[in-house]
């Protein structure tokens, strides 16, 4: 069954959209208004909901393809997201050449929280593909949680956690570029909501890196 079966535009209009809008800093409407001027009426809402059901799905099937295979050093930090009115967190994990490794939108910032990411991005990849080494900032909760997870066996006990600070210009300086997607939005409605849209936009933070390149080349792009 085809992915955009009762769907009332074509697979690749739909794709096409929720690609302008997740690689450029617009909004909706403005995304509305460019479809209207290339004679397709579409509402923004449907827009909208383009977004929520498509781009998880894009990030998923394409995971295999962005995961890490190599242990490089990982440098990890979190940045602010708007969500109903109050600041949730955005988990993020970069290699150390500034590949995305892995994202976790948390309404807390804890040991739980950091925990919980780290776990997860460890989960998802083979052994070999480990990190050596995890960078990180002063936060106590990033230690407890590398103590913790390498306790439960979850991470190598070899890896080594660091503190330094110039080590993370490198995420910080791609937090930037996230947030200049995310600010249009405004603020995002439900945390189910932002999450959807986060993947969105991380993936095509992805393609721009080059880090889907071995898929495009499948489909002869």
């Amino acid at each position: 069954m085809s992915d955009f079966k009762w769907r009332h535009f074509r697979g690749e209009i739909i794709l096409s959209c929720i690609r302008w809008y997740c690689k450029s800093a617009i909004s909706y409407r403005d995304l509305e208004e460019m479809m209207l001027e290339r004679g397709l009426d579409v509402d923004h809402t449907t827009l909208y909901r383009w977004v929520q059901h498509y781009a998880p799905e894009m990030e998923k099937r394409l995971r295999w393809f962005w995961k890490p295979t190599m242990g490089y050093s990982w440098r990890v930090d979190e940045t602010y997201v708007k969500v109903k009115g109050k600041w949730a967190y955005l988990y993020r994990a970069l290699d150390k050449r500034g590949h995305t490794l892995d994202f976790y939108l948390s309404a807390t910032r804890n040991t739980q929280a950091a925990k919980r990411f780290l776990g997860n991005a460890l989960k998802s990849i083979k052994p070999w593909a480990h990190p050596g080494a995890i960078n990180t900032d002063k936060a106590p909760a990033y230690r407890s949680a590398i103590t913790e997870l390498k306790a439960e066996g979850k991470c190598p006990p070899d890896t080594v956690h660091r503190q330094v600070k110039y080590l993370n210009n490198i995420i910080e300086a791609d937090h930037g570029k996230l947030k200049r997607l995310i600010n249009p939005v405004r603020g995002f409605k439900s945390m189910k909501t932002a999450y959807a849209t986060i993947k969105g936009f991380e993936l095509m933070r992805m393609f721009k890196k080059g880090q889907l390149d071995i898929w495009k080349l499948g489909q002869g792009l």
